[in-house]
């Protein structure tokens, strides 16, 4: 008997087509030039975190020529055809959209994300490789969850960025795209350390089981 090898072939998207299976999807998905990667599910420290970012920003760019987006909107990186959700985002000026789509930006200034066991190292090397495509991107911060410490990555001359690391909890973050501070203290407010490693196993279980 002869057993017969059954080949799965990958399926390619345009980004039209993603866009409209994303817009009645339950979850959200990342597009990575034609295909379609669901995401993981974030943890209460993950929400947490990059709520208190969101409202720290947008108070202290309150009246001034800054915009400050949360989770939902979507980033077109045209150079290397990805879609991403990046946590939070800073655009000076205007939002530029991708095809006049108000869900989808192209300008940011400023890109935050939340660390997870799961995703850091993409975070810190590939993502961030993709990110560097965009002409306006200037600054890079990561902000740990299970921890408190912040990565920051900011452009300098001739394309070189310089890297800070942030991890006393009297200190606070000083971006370098405009004059704001802010306070480890009110990034962390509220954030349970210990219960975060427990919901990081559960997340990376949860990603594990679905590969």
């Amino acid at each position: 008997m002869t057993a017969t090898l059954q080949v799965t072939e990958q399926r390619y998207y345009t980004p039209e087509e993603y866009l409209a299976l994303e817009e009645t999807a339950e979850y959200k998905s990342e597009y990575h030039d034609g295909e379609i990667v669901p995401m993981t599910g974030g943890t209460t420290n993950h929400n947490q975190i990059a709520g208190n970012i969101y409202i720290a920003l947008s108070l202290a760019q309150k009246g001034k020529n800054y915009r400050v987006f949360i989770g939902d909107v979507r980033l077109w990186i045209p150079r290397i055809k990805r879609f991403t959700y990046p946590d939070v985002m800073v655009i000076a000026g205007q939002p530029e959209y991708y095809n006049n789509r108000k869900d989808t930006i192209i300008n940011p200034q400023v890109i935050i994300e939340v660390l997870s066991k799961s995703t850091k190292g993409y975070d810190r090397t590939d993502k961030f490789g993709f990110y560097r495509t965009i002409p306006t991107f200037q600054e890079y911060i990561l902000l740990d969850q299970t921890q408190m410490s912040i990565e920051q990555y900011s452009k300098q001359a001739n394309k070189r960025w310089s890297y800070s690391v942030y991890d006393e909890e009297d200190a606070a973050l000083v971006f370098s795209s405009f004059q704001v501070e802010v306070s480890l203290a009110d990034i962390y407010d509220r954030v349970d350390f210990e219960a975060g490693e427990s919901e990081e196993e559960t997340e990376d279980s949860e990603k594990n089981e679905g590969e």
